[in-house]
């Protein structure tokens, strides 16, 4: 096959693809700022989802992904971490054919529900 060009994937749609993910698992909240102010855990809204995320490009096709994330009060965060690394790899390997080395889960808050 004839190569034709080069195919460049910025960090910030890498973040958006892993955030969308994200948030959409049982489980999670939201997302926060990588760092809080005044030790409090802000949501970020769907236009500011990346501003949650650190994507760092390895070598040639591989990258690492920090999610910065609150989650419900009733949920177990050990399984909750895990849903969410599983749906981010997957995303964002079949979405952008990238080999995603790590998946790292930073629960920033918990949040309490209103009923």
């Amino acid at each position: 096959m004839e190569k034709k060009g080069q195919i460049n994937i910025s960090e910030e749609v890498i973040a958006d693809i892993a955030g969308h993910a994200a948030v959409e698992s049982y489980g999670v909240v939201g997302m926060t700022r990588r760092k809080l102010k005044d030790g409090i855990a802000e949501l970020l809204g769907k236009e500011n989802i990346s501003k949650g995320i650190e994507v760092v490009l390895l070598d040639a096709g591989h990258v690492s992904i920090d999610l910065f994330l609150v989650v419900s009060f009733e949920t177990k965060i050990n399984e909750v971490a895990h849903n969410v690394m599983n749906k981010v790899k997957y995303s964002v390997e079949n979405i952008t054919g990238l080999s995603v080395q790590t998946v790292n889960i930073n629960i920033q808050g918990v949040r309490v529900e209103e009923k």
